[in-house]
């Protein structure tokens, strides 16, 4: 695979392109995030591992304009900002993972390994490209949602949000469930992040229809049905 290491540290980087190319892995290094956005915007890679903190451009808006430029390659976030919302802030703002320096080359690999498959199974696997509950549907390979032939503008957590609602429609899924598979939070945080999502959800894709589809489970979570 090709994969674009964006990261200023030259150590760092000379480790990252030496483990992935052990992998077998064809990898490329920016050392900033102006000629990172640059490189990136080719759209021809399979994988990109991003610092947040990077000079001239940084980790989080180069991902949040590849996302508004509608480049939709796997993003790994490697960083030192190993706060709760710096998780959040991260995936939320595009990322598919998030990996916390120091690290073990092991995981990253593995991490990498995970985010592009994935991509993979959706372009060639036959898993469907499209979920779908009533008039609701999104596109998993050009990340975009429609109702009834409406567009609806997503941040990517929200887009993450209603994927698992609707690989899961008509099933409860609970706070703890969320924050697992959506956050990748496996444990109980003193946060309001599910609820705060899930409202500005709710407002985006039931407001101004007849029929609302994301119901709350009073007690116990959340459930995406059609009525």
């Amino acid at each position: 695979m090709r994969i674009l290491v964006i990261e200023d540290d030259r150590k760092t980087a000379e480790h990252i392109v030496r483990a992935l190319g052990e992998h077998g892995h064809v990898v490329e290094h920016a050392a900033d995030g102006a000629t990172g956005l640059a490189r990136a915007r080719a759209g021809d890679h399979a994988a990109l591992i991003v610092d947040r903190m990077l000079p001239g451009l940084d980790g989080l808006s180069l991902v949040r304009q590849l996302r508004d430029e509608g480049v939709v390659t796997p993003v790994l976030f490697l960083t030192t900002m190993s706060g709760l919302n710096d998780r959040v802030e991260g995936l939320e703002g595009g990322g598919d993972d998030y990996l916390v320096k120091p690290f073990a080359f092991a995981e990253l690999v593995a991490r990498v390994g995970a985010i592009t498959r994935r991509a993979a199974a959706l372009e060639g696997s036959g898993e469907p490209v499209r979920l779908r509950c009533a008039d609701l549907e999104i596109d998993l390979i050009r990340r975009t949602t429609q109702r009834a032939g409406r567009d609806i503008d997503l941040q990517a957590q929200e887009f993450r949000l209603l994927e698992y609602l609707l690989r899961n429609t008509g099933r409860v899924v609970t706070r703890a469930m969320l924050l697992e598979h959506v956050w990748d939070i496996h444990f109980i945080p003193r946060t309001n992040v599910v609820e705060t999502h899930m409202s500005r959800l709710r407002t985006k894709v039931d407001r101004g229809f007849e029929r609302e589809l994301i119901h709350t489970v009073r007690g116990v979570g959340y459930v995406l049905r059609a009525g």
